[in-house]
């Protein structure tokens, strides 16, 4: 990645005001989860005298049905989503790019098993295996974000193998292979510094689909189990008390469409940003 690249993806960016205020949100939201111990109450402290108080000074969220206040709860909420978000990334990220990356060097037989490898597991209800795997382990933070990894490192992988044929019959790759050079250092050399703009952009929409799948798997009740609360748990407490007590389901429906909506923007403006030096090359 030369600094040309990155001076036209970081002129897209700033240029953009709606690039900035999904990195702002963004920003502020990651700030709060990380610092949320600040907040003056416990997340799981009860307090039956002002169960379901509406927003106000003291509670800027207001309280829900057991009386603990919305706000820490949507702060330490945030903190789980968005680790699960950012882990599932990480793993999902470097199991595609691995096997798209093979898949797409070598070709041949290595490719074809692969492919269909990924045609049958993706031939399968993603949402589906979710809950089958989420029944069978136990809700923790960890098995969550294996399962969210293990379903969303299939999509990054093709668009890395597509790429890896495109980058290895280039000259220099070509070069490097009449030099005798092997195939790992080719990879580690060539292929892996012409894949960090697709790389970037496939991690990015990542992170927004795993705090989607986080989400709606707590929404159903097989995410993180209370007391704890994620955004997706907060929404499914929420369906009682629609009427009584609407907030619940705005906050923290809210952070979530906000989220992810600024992920989606980030990745699209990454997108563009790097689109014309890959064009020109």
């Amino acid at each position: 990645m030369n600094r040309s690249k990155w001076k036209s993806v970081g002129s897209e960016l700033f240029t953009n005001r709606l690039g900035v205020a999904a990195l702002i949100i963004l920003i502020v939201f990651t700030l709060g989860a990380i610092f949320a111990f600040i907040s003056g109450y416990d997340p799981n402290a009860m307090d039956v005298m002002v169960r379901l108080a509406a927003p106000g000074a003291d509670h800027w969220f207001g309280t829900d049905d057991y009386g603990r206040d919305y706000f820490t709860r949507a702060l330490y909420g945030g903190r789980v989503s968005l680790l699960v978000g950012f882990a599932s990334m990480i793993i999902a990220t470097g199991i595609g790019v691995t096997v798209g990356v093979i898949s797409g060097f070598f070709g041949g037989w290595i490719d074809n098993l692969l492919m269909r490898f990924l045609d049958v597991v993706m031939s399968i209800p993603s949402f589906l295996i979710l809950l089958l795997l989420s029944v069978y382990l136990k809700p923790k933070v960890g098995n969550i974000i294996i399962i969210i990894a293990l379903l969303m490192w299939m999509s990054i992988a093709r668009v890395i193998r597509a790429e890896t044929m495109t980058i290895k019959e280039r000259e220099y790759v070509l070069y490097a292979k009449a030099s005798g050079q092997s195939a790992y250092g080719i990879i580690l050399k060539h292929i892996l510094p012409g894949l960090v703009p697709v790389i970037i952009v496939g991690a990015t929409n990542n992170i927004a689909a795993g705090i989607m799948m986080e989400s709606s798997l707590s929404f159903l009740g097989f995410g993180v189990q209370p007391p704890n609360a994620t955004w997706g748990s907060m929404l499914n407490n929420a369906q009682g008390y629609i009427a009584q007590a609407p907030y619940l389901a705005l906050f923290p429906g809210l952070l979530i469409l906000f989220t992810v909506l600024s992920f989606n923007v980030l990745g699209d403006i990454l997108r563009v940003g790097f689109e014309p030096k890959l064009i020109k090359r």
